[in-house]
C-alpha cells in the first residue's frame, strides 16, 4: 500500500482505543498496514504489508507465565511484525519487556482493540471519512448552547479531541485542550486562508477567521505527532467551525459593548453622587465586584489621538491580569478609568510594586494605542475611590504632554501647581476663567497681559517691569486699573490665586484658538481651488 502509519498519529487521534506505549515504543516507527485476529494462530505467517512493516493487534490478553509471554513475543516478530498491540499488555513481565526491546518489537496496550483499528483504517486509507468524522463532531458542537466563547471552544476541543486556539499574530487570545507551543504558533502562516504546519513541538491547522470586528485572527487546532492525513482532515474540521466561532466572537463582542456602557454609566453616576447614599447605586456595584471598602488605587489611561476606547478597555483588562490585586476598569470619555483595591492598607513596596505594573501596561499599551497615563493616590473607602479616580484623572491631563516621563504621570510625584494648573484645563473652568476676566478682555486687552505677567512674577512689579519692557509705573498704574475693572482685592491669597489661574486658562485656551487657526489657515492656504 502507498499509504504509511506511525505510531505518533495513532498516539494524537482522538479515538484511538486507549492506546499507550508499554515497551521499545518508537513513534517514529512506519507501518504500511494492520493485522487484527483474536489470538496469535489468527495472524498471517508474514505481515500483510511485507516484512517489518505492520503493526499485529491481538484481542486477547497476554498469557500470564514469562515463558509463554517470551515465547509469544518471538513468534510475532519472527513473522514479521513491528508492533503488537493488545488489551492489558502491562502483564508482561520486565524480562519480555527487556526481549521486545532486543528484538524490535513495541509493546502496546489498547482498551479497546476494534476502535484501535478503526483508527488506524481512517488514518491509513479512510482519510475521507476521518475528516467526515471530524466535520460531524464540529457540527455537534455547534449545536450545543455556549455562554461564550471560551465555553464554544471547550466544548469544540472536547468533541474534536485536539486542543484548539484562537491567535492572532501576537499570540494565543484563547485556547482549550493544550497548550499551543511557542513554536508552532511562530511557524503559522497568516496570509492563507487555510495553512498546515509542523515542527518539532507540534502542528497545527489553521484557517482564517472571517470577523469584521477583529482583523488578523485564526482558528487552530493542534497538537503532537499529527500526520499529514490527520492536518488535512483538521483543516476541513477548522474551516467548518470557523464561521460559529466568528459568530460566537460578534455576539460576545456586542454583549460587551453593552455592558461597558453600563459599567461606564454607573461610574459616571457614582462620581456624580458621591455624596449621596444610593442603596440601588450600591446593588449594583457590588452586582459587579466594585467594593468601595478597603483601598484604592485609581489610574486613568486616556489617548492623546484618537483611540478605540473598547479596543482599549480589552486590552487593559487582559494585561490587569497578571497585577496581584483586585483591579476593575471601564471606558470613560476618549480613554479608560480603573482601580486597583486592597483590602488591608497596602505597604509602601506593595504600593511601588503595583504602580510599576501599571507603568509596564502603559508601555505595553503605547506599542498599540497613543495613550497617556495617570496614576492617582492610594485612598481609603468610598469617598478615597473618588477621590484616587479624580487624582489619577488630573494626573492623566497633565502626563499627555509630558513625553520626558514617557507620557506617564504619578500624581504623587507632582506639586500643587501642577495640579491646580490640570484642573484649569477642565472644560468648566475655562468659561468660567473667561467670565470672572471678561472685563479685561474685552475692554483691555493690555491690562490682562500685564496682570498675567505680574502674577507669573510674584508680584513683582520691577521683575513684571523688565519682562514687558514697561516703565514700573506703568505696570503699577496698569495693576491697580485692572484691579478696579475686576472689582478684586489681588492683595487676598486666595483671590490672587484665583485670578492667577484664570489667566493661565485664558491664555492657554488663547494659545490653543490661535494654533487651530494658523493650521486651518495654513491648511486652507495649500489646497487646490
Amino acid at each position: 500500500m502507498s499509504q504509511t502509519i506511525d505510531l505518533g498519529a495513532l498516539l494524537a487521534h482522538p479515538a484511538n482505543g486507549g492506546l499507550r506505549p508499554v515497551a521499545a515504543a518508537d513513534p517514529a516507527t512506519v507501518w504500511h498496514d494492520v493485522v487484527v485476529a483474536s489470538g496469535e494462530s489468527g495472524l498471517p505467517a508474514d505481515g500483510a504489508g511485507g516484512a517489518d512493516a505492520d503493526l499485529a493487534i491481538l484481542t486477547t490478553e497476554p498469557p500470564s507465565a514469562p515463558w509463554q509471554q517470551d515465547a509469544l513475543i518471538r513468534r510475532i516478530r519472527d513473522r514479521g511484525y513491528l508492533a503488537l498491540a493488545m488489551p492489558n499488555a502491562d502483564l508482561f513481565g520486565v524480562g519480555s519487556r527487556v526481549l521486545a526491546e532486543r528484538v524490535g518489537l513495541d509493546l502496546l496496550h489498547v482498551d479497546d482493540p476494534m476502535a484501535l483499528a478503526k483508527a488506524c483504517w481512517l488514518l491509513l486509507e479512510g482519510r475521507d471519512a476521518l475528516t467526515l468524522g471530524y466535520v460531524r463532531r464540529v457540527a455537534q458542537s455547534i449545536e450545543y448552547h455556549a455562554v461564550g466563547l471560551a465555553d464554544l471552544l471547550r466544548h469544540l476541543s472536547a468533541s474534536v479531541g485536539h486542543g484548539i486556539a484562537l491567535i492572532d499574530a501576537e499570540g494565543v487570545l484563547l485556547q482549550s485542550g493544550g497548550t499551543l507551543p511557542a513554536a508552532v504558533h511562530a511557524a503559522i502562516d497568516f496570509g492563507p486562508w487555510l495553512d498546515t504546519v509542523t515542527v518539532d513541538d507540534g502542528s497545527a491547522a489553521s484557517v482564517h477567521v472571517d470577523s469584521p470586528s477583529r482583523a488578523g485572527l485564526r482558528l487552530a487546532f493542534f497538537g503532537t505527532g499529527l500526520n499529514a492525513v490527520q492536518l488535512t482532515a483538521l483543516a476541513v474540521a477548522a474551516e467548518v467551525a470557523m464561521p460559529a466561532v466568528a459568530a460566537r466572537i460578534l455576539i460576545d463582542e456586542v454583549a460587551d459593548v453593552n455592558d461597558a456602557a453600563v459599567a461606564a454609566d454607573l461610574l459616571r453616576d457614582f462620581l456624580e453622587q458621591r455624596d449621596t447614599r444610593d442603596a440601588e447605586r450600591e446593588q449594583r456595584m457590588l452586582d459587579r465586584g466594585w467594593r468601595t471598602a478597603g483601598y484604592h488605587l485609581g489610574f486613568r489611561i486616556v489617548g492623546r489621538t484618537r483611540v478605540d476606547t473598547f479596543q482599549l478597555l480589552r486590552f487593559v483588562t487582559r494585561e490587569l491580569a497578571a497585577v496581584p490585586a483586585d483591579s476593575h476598569v471601564v471606558t470613560s470619555g476618549r480613554g479608560v478609568t480603573g482601580w486597583l483595591s486592597f483590602a488591608a492598607p497596602p505597604a509602601p513596596s506593595q504600593v511601588d510594586a503595583a504602580v510599576s505594573a501599571l507603568r509596564s501596561l502603559h508601555t505595553a499599551a503605547r506599542r498599540s494605542f497613543n495613550v497617556a497615563t495617570g496614576v492617582g493616590s492610594v485612598e481609603s473607602g468610598s469617598a478615597g475611590l473618588a477621590t484616587t479616580i479624580d487624582g489619577a484623572a488630573d494626573a492623566a491631563r497633565i502626563a499627555v504632554s509630558r513625553s520626558a516621563t514617557g507620557w506617564f504621570v504619578r500624581i504623587d510625584a507632582l506639586g500643587l501647581e501642577q495640579l491646580l494648573l490640570s484642573w484649569t484645563e477642565n472644560d468648566t473652568f475655562v468659561p468660567a476663567a473667561q467670565s470672572l476676566l471678561g472685563p479685561l478682555i474685552s475692554r483691555a486687552p493690555e491690562l490682562l497681559e500685564t496682570l498675567t505677567a505680574y502674577l507669573d512674577h510674584e508680584s513683582g512689579i520691577a521683575a513684571t517691569a523688565d519682562a514687558l519692557h514697561l516703565h514700573r509705573n506703568t505696570v503699577s498704574t496698569r495693576i491697580a486699573r485692572a484691579q478696579d475693572l475686576l472689582g478684586l482685592d489681588l492683595s487676598d491669597p486666595e483671590t490672587r490665586l484665583a485670578v492667577h489661574l484664570a489667566c493661565r486658562a485664558v491664555r492657554q485656551s488663547a494659545d490653543s484658538t490661535s494654533t487651530s487657526t494658523s493650521t486651518s489657515t495654513s491648511t486652507t492656504r495649500g489646497a487646490t481651488p
